[in-house]
């Protein structure tokens, strides 16, 4: 087996005894296959009753507390864990199934089945496939947004990413979608002039990673419309998925100024 990166994952089974340093995929694994996970960062908040050993942040994981686990998997993700970290891991004889950065939902999706069924031998589960189903139609576009993901620097979603592409099948263009970068910085007079200009006509705010509220944000763009969404339903691909639909179109329709 290889990951998403290319790299051998050198599992001789079905592994069980997990370790995850990603807070959505340890949710997926944990709903999917109770017992497995040994191991999750302080960062995995979901499920809410998770009781795992905690091996510290998802960037800066403690890697000999991951070693004592002796799990014989440990899930990463390219975009949120640092290579330096896989190494060690691997040199330790530990095998790590790192996944790329997903840039659509049912990138994602594809992501989470190759974990589940490839590296845990499960069946998909029927939260997948009822959050498979959820995502699959694109409608009409209703509007066009500016999602800031984080402050002091302002840095707003780009093109190629989960969470634009989940907007998308929502209705809701993003002003910054063709963007090559990720994760542009623009600066605040900038994104001030793409909702004046009507480039945009919506500021999204999401309470993750920058957990932005209705006084820290909107403050910066005075009437223009906006609305608070939760970050986990935006950006986590797992069993959130299932719900986020609901609740992001009834967080989107809570239109402020």
């Amino acid at each position: 087996m290889r990951d998403e990166l290319g790299a051998e994952v050198p599992l001789t089974g079905p592994a069980r005894r997990v370790v995850s340093l990603v807070p959505s995929i340890t949710e997926a694994v944990a709903v999917s296959a109770p017992g497995r996970l040994v191991g999750a960062t302080e960062y995995c908040a979901h499920p809410p009753d998770l009781d795992v050993t905690r091996v510290g942040g998802s960037k800066y994981p403690v890697v000999d507390a991951v070693l004592a686990l002796a799990p014989d998997l440990v899930l990463a993700n390219a975009e949120e864990n640092r290579p330096a970290d896989v190494a060690r891991l691997r040199s330790r004889g530990v095998p790590v199934f790192v996944t790329a950065a997903p840039e659509t939902v049912p990138a994602g999706l594809a992501s989470l089945r190759r974990i589940l069924v490839d590296c845990l031998g499960l069946g998909p589960p029927d939260w997948w496939r009822t959050a498979s189903s959820r995502w699959e139609h694109t409608p009409a576009r209703r509007c066009t947004a500016v999602v800031p993901v984080w402050r002091r620097p302002w840095v707003v979603l780009g093109g190629r990413t989960f969470a634009t592409d989940l907007l998308r099948r929502l209705g809701v263009d993003n002003a910054y979608s063709d963007r090559a970068d990720r994760y542009p910085r623009p600066k605040l007079p900038e994104l001030l002039a793409t909702v004046d200009s009507g480039a945009a006509d919506l500021l999204v705010l999401p309470d993750e990673p920058y957990r932005f509220t209705s006084t820290d944000g909107p403050d910066a763009f005075p009437g223009i419309p906006h609305a608070l969404v939760s970050g986990r339903h935006l950006t986590w691909y797992g069993p959130s998925l299932v719900e986020a639909p609901e609740v992001l179109l009834d967080q989107l329709a809570a239109v402020r100024r």
